[in-house]
């Protein structure tokens, strides 16, 4: 077994986990996967003779590369036309296959990746490996050019702003889906109070359209306001959309299509028995490139 192959393989073995801090990161899986495809080319270009960690190597490396990427999204960003949402990761009910379990490790639903892109590239760098992946602070210095103790503030400031905007969501599912199921069927029926029964009080609802025209309001906050727009998405919708249960970043989710093409992604965080985030993913362009054949 030559030097290559056993650095490829050892590369292999590392994918998944630089997959999920990509993701983390970036909050798309298309650049993430360039991001992990980049790692890779600099790893072969690389003397990795003094190497002791690989699997630390590659993640400083990923974690440049991301930082890299998030400044020039930064840079190049034009007045945005509203809400923009993480790429949703879609499975079956029955949980997500290997491939995308690393990917969803850590409940990283997609309330929390909502509040991680207001955060500054830095911050979201020195969070995301500190907090969610264990990466000391004397490692994510360099990469952000700091000391360690202002790398540690970055992640200081960039956990205060996700503790009071991302909640942690119920774990049991099967309780989950018992609240969604009964906002949907009250959206369905017109049943504004039973709409209400089932919202947090502070519920926001986000809305991504993406470039086409937006039918609703892009983001709404509060029960009231919440069910009205439940209520109009359910007039608006009409006859013929097929509505699928969904797993969207591990938590309870609806997916639904016309005529077999998608029409939109619903994921729902549920904390304390009570529906506190509603995100919606209506990009046509984006809806295009999902893969639903995990839900036959």
């Amino acid at each position: 077994m030559n030097e290559n192959h056993l650095l490829a393989e050892g590369f292999e073995a590392h994918r998944g986990h630089l997959r999920a801090v990509a993701y983390r990161m970036l909050g798309s899986l298309s650049e993430a996967e360039d991001a992990v495809q980049e790692a890779w080319l600099r790893l072969s270009r690389s003397d990795t003779a003094a190497v002791e960690n690989l699997g630390g190597w590659l993640t400083t490396v990923v974690g440049r590369v991301c930082l890299d990427m998030l400044r020039s999204r930064t840079a190049r960003r034009e007045e945005p036309l509203g809400v923009h949402l993480p790429d949703p990761v879609i499975s079956g009910e029955t949980g997500p296959g290997p491939e995308d379990q690393a990917l969803l490790a850590d409940s990283v639903g997609l309330a929390l990746l909502v509040v991680l892109e207001t955060l500054a590239p830095a911050e979201r760098l020195a969070f995301v490996l500190h907090d969610l992946f264990a990466v000391p602070f004397d490692e994510i210095a360099p990469i952000v050019d700091r000391t360690p103790a202002a790398a540690r503030q970055l992640a200081s400031r960039a956990r205060r702003r996700v503790r009071g905007a991302a909640p942690v969501p119920d774990a049991d599912l099967a309780r989950q889906r018992e609240v969604v199921n009964a906002f949907l069927a009250a959206a369905r029926d017109g049943d504004f109070e039973g709409l209400i029964s089932v919202l947090d009080p502070d519920v926001v609802l986000r809305a991504d359209y993406g470039a086409a025209p937006a039918p609703a309001p892009r983001e709404v906050h509060g029960a009231a306001a919440v069910a009205d727009q439940a209520l109009t998405f359910s007039r608006l919708s009409g006859p013929g959309l097929l509505a699928r249960p969904a797993l969207v970043n591990g938590a309870v989710g609806v997916v639904s299509s016309r005529e077999g093409r998608p029409f939109s992604v619903l994921a729902f965080t549920v904390k304390d028995g009570r529906i506190v985030a509603i995100d919606i993913l209506a990009d046509p362009e984006r809806l295009s490139g999902l893969d639903l054949t995990v839900l036959d």
